[in-house]
């Protein structure tokens, strides 16, 4: 079922049933009542993660409260994306544009990964979550991806399970379509590891092309800049081996 995108949708974190009231937290009250300047009885769409998107109509108790009651299920909740999403952090500003392009495209797991030229950190779990979040509000999709704390790509690696393939996006490989290699991956566990804006090493490359579960893709002739190379590749793993099909 299609989301409806005619109706304001909020993330709550409380469970949500018919006729168990929600209550509207300080942001969700200011923007509700001060910028939508809503009304009670509007009708608003409700999803936690976990509990499918829920009709809730609005009523206005006290001047300073809102509470928005579940009365129809709209969808139900869907199987969350088994697809990991490991990236070295960008700046600031592509960073928030490249977490909500992986949500928006279907990552179920966000991993920050660090590598050798890896210009971005990771200041803070929530202004990511809040991205996951933000983005997730905007296009319809009721499945939260998880947010991991950062890990040095060697560490990753070392622990990493066997029966989940990697599909990295090698700057330096020699060929320009992916589709080709993508074909021959079999494996339905899949991650997309992106680099970072210098690129990875060479230490870093010829030791990922030495692993049997990473599978080295090219993407195309031209240069990508890392948030535009994150998006690319992304929909190419979707429309080839992921669930696009």
């Amino acid at each position: 079922m299609r989301a409806n995108f005619r109706m304001q949708r909020l993330h709550v974190e409380t469970d949500l049933r018919k006729d168990a009231p929600v209550e509207a937290d300080k942001e969700q009250f200011h923007y509700l009542a001060n910028v939508l300047r809503a009304e009670a009885g509007q009708d608003v769409l409700l999803f936690n993660g976990r509990d499918g998107e829920w009709i809730a109509r609005l009523a206005f108790p006290t001047r300073k409260r809102i509470e928005m009651t579940p009365v129809e299920l709209a969808r139900p909740q869907p199987q969350p994306s088994d697809l990991h999403y490991l990236f070295a952090p960008l700046k600031v500003g592509r960073l928030d544009y490249l977490v909500q392009k992986a949500v928006e495209m279907g990552a179920g797991l966000l991993q920050p990964v660090m590598t050798q030229h890896v210009q971005g950190k990771i200041t803070s779990l929530d202004r990511l979550e809040a991205n996951v979040i933000e983005a997730a509000e905007q296009c319809g999709i009721l499945s939260i991806p998880r947010v991991a704390a950062p890990v040095k790509l060697r560490d990753l690696l070392d622990s990493w399970p066997q029966d989940r393939r990697i599909i990295y996006c090698d700057e330096g490989d020699a060929g320009q379509n992916p589709l080709p290699v993508l074909a021959n991956v079999k494996e339905r566990k899949l991650a997309l590891l992106i680099g970072p804006e210098g690129g990875f090493s060479e230490e870093e490359r010829q030791w990922l092309r030495s692993l049997d579960f990473v599978t080295a893709i090219p993407l195309g002739p031209r240069i990508l800049r890392a948030d535009t190379a994150a998006v690319a590749a992304m929909a190419v793993v979707q429309a080839a081996i992921g669930d696009w099909r």
